[in-house]
C-alpha cells in the first residue's frame, strides 16, 4: 500500500463516521421511545382485533383464529411477532418494529400489525397536486 492509498482509506472512514456518530448520540425521539405516544393496531381479516399501547414493560398478545395462532410480544416501546404456527414463518422475519407506519404481516393467518401515533397525527409524507 502506498501513502495515497492510506489517505484514501482514512478519508473514507472519517466520512463514514461523520454520518454514524450523530445517530449514536441522538435522543430517543426518532426511535419511538418515551417521548412518543405510539400504539399498535392488530387486525385480523381486515377487522380491528386489538389496539396495544407500546410500552417499556413486556406484554404478550395471543391472536387465535381458525387458521392458526400468532403470538406478539410488546417491549422496549416496540412490537415483534414472537411465534406463529404458519408454514412459511415469514412473519417472524419482520423483526422488532418501533416506528410509525412499520408493519408486520402474516398472510396465511391474515394478521396485520401496524404502528401508529396514539394522537392520530401522522407526519405527511408528500403533497400531490
Amino acid at each position: 500500500m502506498k501513502r495515497a492509498d492510506v489517505w484514501l482509506i482514512s478519508i473514507v472512514l472519517i466520512a463514514a463516521l461523520a454520518f454514524l456518530v450523530p445517530r449514536w448520540f441522538s435522543d430517543n425521539d426518532d426511535k419511538g421511545g418515551v417521548g412518543k405516544n405510539l400504539i399498535a393496531n392488530v387486525t385480523v381479516d381486515g377487522e380491528l382485533f386489538k389496539t396495544v399501547k407500546l410500552t417499556k414493560e413486556e406484554q404478550t398478545i395471543e391472536v387465535r383464529t381458525e387458521r392458526g395462532y400468532n403470538i406478539l410480544k410488546v417491549h422496549d416501546y416496540g412490537i415483534e411477532m414472537y411465534d406463529a404456527d404458519c408454514a412459511d414463518k415469514v412473519c417472524l422475519g419482520f423483526g422488532f418494529i418501533t416506528l410509525p407506519k412499520q408493519t408486520i404481516v402474516c398472510l396465511p393467518h391474515r394478521v396485520l400489525v401496524e404502528i401508529t401515533s396514539a394522537s392520530g397525527e401522522d407526519d405527511i409524507d408528500a403533497y400531490v397536486q
